[in-house]
């Protein structure tokens, strides 16, 4: 392989849909318990945020390649 279709091939393994997607959800997941906890003032402020930032990223992701 060629330099420069050696880094296109780890760029495209690197924007694979698939692992971006589950840190995605796992953020999503986060900000729900984070919003349903009864202990941290701090934890439910910034709630909605990471579940803002974890619903932008899952769009984002979903249209990155599946392979």
């Amino acid at each position: 392989m060629s330099g420069q279709a050696e880094r296109s091939a780890g760029r495209r393994r690197a924007f694979r849909r698939g692992p971006w997607e589950n840190a995605a959800m796992l953020l999503i997941g986060a900000g729900a318990v984070m919003l349903m906890q009864p202990v941290s003032l701090w934890l439910y402020s910034h709630s909605f945020t990471v579940i803002l930032f974890g619903t932008i990223g899952f769009v984002i992701v979903s249209h990155f390649p599946e392979e």
